[in-house]
């Protein structure tokens, strides 16, 4: 992962992830940082967060790999209506490790957009 400055909390919760969910985590970390520069990090309801003004995306590893949560409702849609099985409530987005090639980095800028952008 690029030289970022983030919390203790977040470099710890970084360095404990599976091996195997640290790429999809570095790829969303990398659209991140390049559609809000300004975004910082930090640990918030136990996973990595970052803020821009009021607004929040969350990014939390688990078994599966990886979930993000936090946008309007409604403004995920056209990427659920492609990628069903990646939403799992409102809010939640499901990535699982197998299914994450298929998803393009324009679609996963979307959810970041849909989450952060005023």
């Amino acid at each position: 992962m690029d030289e970022f400055e983030m919390d203790d909390g977040v470099r710890s919760y970084i360095e404990a992830m599976a091996p195997e969910q640290r790429p999809l985590f570095d790829r969303l970390h990398r659209l991140v940082l390049r559609l809000h520069p300004e975004a910082t990090l930090v640990l918030s309801y136990k996973m990595p967060t970052y803020k821009v003004g009021k607004r929040r995306l969350y990014i939390g590893a688990w078994k599966h790999g990886v979930s993000i949560y936090r946008w309007q409702q409604g403004k995920e849609s056209a990427f659920s209506s492609k990628h069903p099985q990646a939403k799992t409530s409102k809010g939640t987005i499901r990535l699982r490790l197998a299914d994450s090639d298929a998803i393009s980095d324009d679609e996963l800028g979307g959810l970041v957009r849909a989450a952060l952008d005023g």
